[in-house]
């Protein structure tokens, strides 16, 4: 069962172009659904199958109301439904399963996602933590205030903050070329204390850090890439010298957007920027800059960078990826 769904995933990321987020989401969620036929609870009364020629509606109908009694968010039952709904059709292409089964599967009303930013000082205070204690001439400390600057003054994810090569970044022109979500690729300006901050990691801290030819914009102390993982403890870790408590790996992403819809940005200048294919998903940081957020404002060049970018092309809808904390080890060195 384990290899007919790596050839769904396989021809999901060939044909939709999904992240390896949402295929590593896909895979967990039919990997469950694999478990789960073939060993089902007792108190579900179903008969156990070991082949996907036998799945029917009673499993499935049997599994989504499994899903429904468990302490799971209503966006992560809508998740996994999607990942079974997308695989059944993919077996009925595939002559496996007959067309006609899961044709009346509903997914789940998903509670409305709101994202959390911090406050313009909140973001003063966290960037100012590389530089603090006399850290500041520490080449990881150099990186690291190079990658927040960077966050909070284009919006990019911190999946595709990691991935950025040394060929993506342009400190002459003041830009740097991201590929996000479906592999669409937006080109993002720096300004200000965001491209001073990237000057300084290429010409005082990557030297020290980076070995051989590493492609990687941003490496770990051991010249590799550095992970979300070893970002998310980086970010932990300048949180809690700052007294942040409630922090995510995109909250950066989601201040700027906030931040730059309160200082009046244009909401469709702001979905270019983060790469949002739809413009309703945007709107919901006008809800935050309406509201808590009403005393935040961002940088001067925030500001400018949203006023002067065009707006995005048109393109297919793709699954949203939920915020999740990456998982790594406490204490590890990144």
């Amino acid at each position: 069962m384990e290899e007919t769904i790596d050839r769904f995933l396989s021809a999901l990321q060939a044909e939709r172009g999904f992240s390896q987020n949402t295929i590593a989401a896909y895979r967990n969620d039919l990997a469950q659904f694999a478990a789960y036929l073939r060993q089902p609870p007792g108190d579900d009364q179903l008969d156990p199958i070991d082949d996907w020629h036998h799945l029917g509606d009673q499993q499935l109908n049997t599994y989504l109301l499994h899903l429904r009694t468990r302490d799971y968010a209503s966006s992560t039952v809508a998740r996994k439904t999607a990942a079974i709904k997308s695989f059944v059709a993919w077996l009925q292409r595939q002559g496996v399963i007959s067309a006609e089964i899961g044709a009346k599967m509903a997914s789940p009303r998903v509670d409305k996602y709101m994202p959390k930013a911090i406050s313009q000082e909140d973001v003063a205070r966290l960037l100012a933590q590389p530089c603090s204690d006399g850290e500041s001439s520490k080449p990881e400390s150099v990186r690291d205030r190079a990658m927040l600057e960077m966050l909070y003054a284009t919006g990019m994810r911190v999946s595709e903050l990691v991935a950025l090569n040394l060929d993506d970044i342009d400190v002459r022109g003041g830009r740097v070329e991201c590929t996000g979500k479906a592999r669409r690729v937006r080109t993002l300006p720096l300004f200000g204390s965001a491209l001073a901050a990237t000057k300084a990691y290429l010409a005082s801290a990557r030297p020290h850090l980076v070995h051989g030819g590493e492609a990687a914009f941003f490496v770990n102390h051991r010249g590799g890439r550095l992970t979300r993982q070893g970002f998310w403890l980086i970010l932990k870790s300048y949180a809690q010298q700052a007294g942040i408590e409630e922090i995510t790996p995109h909250t950066l992403r989601h201040s700027f957007a906030t931040h730059a819809l309160d200082h009046g940005a244009e909401l469709r200048d702001v979905q270019h920027l983060l790469g949002h294919v739809s413009i309703s998903t945007t709107q919901v940081y006008r809800q935050l800059a309406n509201g808590q957020h009403q005393q935040a404002a961002p940088a001067a060049e925030a500001e400018s960078a949203a006023r002067e970018a065009p707006a995005p092309e048109a393109a297919a809808p793709e699954p949203a990826e939920a915020e999740r904390e990456p998982q790594s080890p406490a204490g590890a060195r990144v």
